[in-house]
């Protein structure tokens, strides 16, 4: 489990494929703090840690996690939202955060206000946002301010800002999108009781 509050940019170092699979190798920070079997979210993808050399690690990916996520699509030198597992009795500052990806969205639209930012993020399944609930982009815990059908916004302070992924994210880059666990929970039996 995870709470959506990025610890670090991690920068892609190398790429490596192996069938379907493929080997991501990171540097970070947090290096040293990892350990081969940890549960790492990048860009909010639950992966697994693999190996550890000096300041490097690797992470693989399979068939079923590039189809889901935007990880099929980065390069060497791109950095990702990196957030260790939460532990236990430590405080939930963000949300309930799985790690697994519900969808793909696409952002529409950057606006820069004074001070911050707006993001607009369509996608194309039937998750519902609400306005002032829960969401989270690449891995980060934020609160939808526009909840509009298949699209809603967010905006961004400026600590968000200059230490998360939103600095390089540009109209037309996909992004990982999970939902609220507690909203999906919720649709779910609506539907059945319907």
């Amino acid at each position: 489990m995870f709470t959506g509050i990025i610890e670090d940019l991690t920068e892609l170092r190398k790429i490596d494929k192996e069938g379907s699979n493929i080997h991501f190798t990171f540097r970070s920070k947090l290096t040293s703090q990892l350990k081969v079997d940890q549960s790492v979210a990048h860009n909010g993808v639950c992966l697994t840690v693999v190996a550890i050399e000096d300041d490097e690690y690797v992470v693989t990916a399979i068939d079923e996690t590039l189809k889901k996520t935007n990880l099929g699509n980065i390069r060497v030198g791109d950095f990702l939202n990196l957030e260790r597992c939460t532990k236990i009795g430590a405080r939930l500052d963000g949300h309930i955060v799985q790690g697994h990806v519900d969808t793909v969205g696409v952002c529409e639209k950057i606006e820069e206000l004074d001070g911050s930012w707006k993001y607009h993020i369509s996608y194309s399944t039937n998750d519902v946002t609400v306005d002032k609930g829960s969401i989270t982009i690449n891995g980060t815990s934020l609160t939808v301010v526009d909840s509009e059908e298949s699209s809603f916004s967010v905006a961004i302070i400026p600590y968000t800002y200059e230490n998360t992924y939103f600095k390089y994210l540009k109209v037309g880059d996909q992004v990982n999108l999970e939902f609220d666990i507690v909203g999906k929970y919720i649709a779910k039996l609506m539907d059945k009781k319907s």
